[in-house]
């Protein structure tokens, strides 16, 4: 990342240079706005980004300061005409993700990987279902004007419902249904009642975000039948851990 603001960004070596120029294109923000706290939606242009074909679903990974540490985004929409992209970033932590989410600002540079492939989604026929949390509001939107024809259903697991409920109204999301988080995961039993009657339709469920509330639910689905068939699963993140997707 070449923004000057940031402190967790060391020098780049001739390596991560060399690998920045092949693989990455450079780009640079041109709208920074917070949309509710530790949300700011991001858009980025560039001349390469112009012709791409992006697929809601895709990602991109945007260096921060090297081409060897990267932060991954859903975008949530692509104008290839223009160059331009946009993204919702979450600031949770202290890592460098979360600081440039939190510090990036019109002007400022940075130097992008993809779009490319993450989860395809644009195979899903009938029912959708996605589970997440603050991270996947990006594929949530997506998902909501892939096919905006077909039913789907949306659960997140927060940590604020009322600064969530915030960002889904500015997105027209707010038909999503958010769960607080409980110390000892109580909130997931709740989600879990509910998939019964999705399945009954033969709904596909699309499980996002945090790693063990993924495993946990997928077990659980499993366990009642769900078909592999109609299970996606990509994990986001996990405590402790970065650089899942």
């Amino acid at each position: 990342m070449n923004t000057p603001n940031l402190p967790t960004q060391r020098p780049q070596g001739r390596f991560s240079k060399a690998l920045i120029r092949m693989l990455m294109k450079q780009a640079h923000v041109v709208e920074a706005e917070t949309v509710a706290e530790g949300f700011r939606s991001i858009t980025l242009e560039s001349p390469e980004f112009k012709g791409l074909h992006w697929m809601p679903g895709q990602k991109v990974q945007v260096a921060m300061g090297s081409a060897f540490v990267a932060r991954t985004f859903t975008p949530i929409e692509w104008d290839a005409k223009a160059g331009r992209t946009r993204i919702l970033g979450y600031a949770h932590g202290s890592g460098p993700g979360s600081a440039w989410v939190s510090d990036c600002k019109p002007g400022d540079r940075c130097d992008v990987f993809g779009p490319r492939a993450s989860l395809d989604v644009s195979r899903v026929g009938g029912t959708r279902v996605m589970f997440g949390d603050e991270t996947s509001i990006g594929l949530a939107y997506a998902l909501s004007h892939l096919s905006p024809g077909i039913r789907w259903e949306c659960l997140l697991e927060v940590n604020s419902a009322i600064h969530v409920r915030e960002v889904l109204v500015r997105l027209g999301l707010d038909r999503a249904k958010l769960f607080e988080r409980t110390g000892n995961d109580s909130h997931l039993e709740d989600i879990e009642r509910r998939m019964p009657n999705l399945d009954a339709v033969g709904a596909t469920f699309i499980l996002t975000g945090k790693a063990p509330s993924i495993q946990r639910l997928h077990r659980t689905m499993k366990a009642s039948g769900v078909p592999s068939s109609r299970l996606m699963v990509k994990p986001y993140w996990a405590p402790g851990k970065t650089g899942l997707d």
